[in-house]
């Protein structure tokens, strides 16, 4: 992967791979496909995708006022190797692929077992989040879960991003409705 980090602008491991890689993670499968995140198209090398199962994605859902890598850091283990994202921001690139690869329900059930994350930097994540859904997954569910951050999480989140209840229907047919 160090290679692809020299080659992929933007390139880190993240979301739900990233939050299982740091010790947060609810039943994995065996050969669950690695979270790889970037800046600009690419292609993986054929070898990789065969040695590493994986899902790719550009879909920043943090605004350009978010300094450059906050929030990403190798693994202790490896200093000198590929960026990771933290667990607080692992946890909001998660939720932003609610609906589109990861499961509305397996989402809520790692969620609950992040309980330590460190509410300054979420809270910095939270107000550079563009997307409504993740803010409002992130703070709703907080909420409903009693996770220990979910004061500084609704806090962070301010005013609702839009107005009234965001409304969506996910790939599998289910109809996500997120008040205010």
């Amino acid at each position: 992967m160090k290679f692809l980090s020299r080659r992929v602008k933007g390139f880190h491991v993240g979301g739900k791979t990233a939050l299982a890689w740091r010790g947060v993670h609810h039943n994995l499968p065996a050969r669950e496909p690695l979270s790889l995140w970037g800046e600009g198209k690419t292609r993986f090398p054929e070898w990789f995708q065969k040695l590493f199962p994986a899902r790719y994605t550009t879909r920043n859902p943090f605004s350009v006022g978010l300094p450059k890598n906050f929030g990403l850091q190798p693994l202790p283990e490896t200093p000198a190797g590929v960026l990771v994202s933290v667990p607080e921001r692992a946890l909001l690139e998660m939720l932003s692929e609610v609906g589109v690869h990861q499961g509305i329900e397996e989402a809520r059930n790692i969620m609950e077992g992040a309980r330590a994350l460190r509410p300054e930097v979420l809270s910095k994540l939270l107000k550079n989040c563009r997307r409504v859904k993740v803010v409002r997954l992130c703070v709703s569910w907080a909420a409903e879960l009693n996770l220990p951050w979910a004061a500084a999480a609704k806090k962070a989140a301010g005013k609702p991003l839009g107005r009234g209840r965001w409304t969506t229907r996910l790939k599998d047919g289910t109809l996500l409705v997120l008040k205010p």
